[in-house]
């Protein structure tokens, strides 16, 4: 399938048949997922996969009741880690095992470290952002795949946290059901360009 036919035709399922996604098939649209850019490449993200029905079903009510949640085959919790340390520390040793130059990488690992010093909140804010680019690569990489995908932001990450146990400093930012739907999808309402380019 073409790229541009990808975006044209995927759209947000609101449910899923609950047919199970083979092992294989998600494991390319986790490959499309890691092999997304993001700033410096520190890949400031991890994903948590929940796929057993009873974890799925006690986040249906922190998630806003959504049906695509319990009716997916994988539900994608898109998170933002904050430890920097870590991050700046893989990426200093992607580069040397790499052969990137010692110039480049001594000014990249300085960008870098420079996240190390800031606010929990400003490190946090920048993960985030970071996970939003990794949404755009599940989402068309989903429909790349021939499956179908509904992004969420309506959740309650602390209820996350506590319910998957996911350590403090791994935030759960977006969520991603992903399945086979069982609905059909409405015509695309996009703003006009000359609505968003000025």
């Amino acid at each position: 399938m073409e790229f541009q036919d990808v975006v044209r035709q995927r759209y947000a399922a609101k449910k899923f048949d609950g047919k199970s996604i083979p092992q294989e098939k998600m494991d390319e649209l986790i490959e499309l997922i890691r092999l997304t850019p993001s700033g410096l490449n520190l890949q400031p993200w991890k994903i948590k996969i929940v796929t057993d029905q009873k974890t799925k079903d006690e986040l249906f009510p922190v998630t806003g009741e959504q049906p695509s949640v319990t009716s997916c085959s994988h539900l994608l919790v898109l998170c933002a880690n904050t430890d920097f340390d870590d991050l700046v520390a893989k990426a200093d040793k992607s580069m040397r095992d790499g052969g990137v130059p010692d110039e480049i990488r001594r000014h990249v690992i300085e960008l870098a470290s420079a996240h190390k010093e800031k606010s929990l909140e400003a490190r946090l804010a920048y993960a985030r952002n970071q996970v939003f680019i990794s949404l755009g690569n599940a989402l068309n990489g989903a429909k790349a795949l021939g499956l179908d995908a509904c992004p969420m932001t309506n959740f309650q990450p602390q209820e996350y946290s506590r319910i998957l146990n996911i350590p403090a400093h791994i935030v759960p930012t977006v969520l991603v059901a992903v399945g086979y739907a069982a609905d059909k999808p409405m015509p695309k309402r996009r703003l006009a360009n000359e609505d968003i380019v000025f």
